[in-house]
């Protein structure tokens, strides 16, 4: 019970310091942040790994939401403060930033994987 209530309290603090989270995100299921059925990438257009995640996606036939963090800063603060709920380093980020229906994951591994990853049921 204690850890829900920290859990629920570092949310808030989150919430309140980056006004992105009040913008049109649903915070119903204050555990996921974002309820979100589609798949969020947050990436660069001059990051080829972003460019090759939205081409596979297409070829997929998968549903996604891109957003280019760097004409959006809105979406920027979302997507720090998504890793920083996750407990994922801002140091070594690595783009594209994935949000999986609430599952934050980023580009760690061998691309392929990262990719098998997009295709995984959640």
């Amino acid at each position: 019970m204690k850890k829900n209530v920290f859990f629920i309290t570092v949310i808030l603090a989150l919430l309140n310091n980056f006004s992105a989270f009040s913008q049109g995100i649903k915070t119903d299921d204050i555990n996921n942040l974002v309820v979100s059925e589609k798949l969020i990438i947050y990436g660069s257009d001059t990051c080829h790994y972003c460019l090759e995640t939205k081409i596979f996606l297409k070829k997929n036939n998968i549903e996604f939401q891109y957003y280019d963090i760097d004409l959006n800063l809105a979406k920027q603060k979302e997507m720090i403060a998504k890793l920083k709920a996750a407990n994922i380093s801002l140091s070594n980020l690595t783009l594209p930033v994935v949000d999986k229906v609430g599952s934050i994951f980023i580009n760690n591994e061998k691309f392929e994987e990262f990719l098998n990853k997009l295709l995984e049921k959640s």
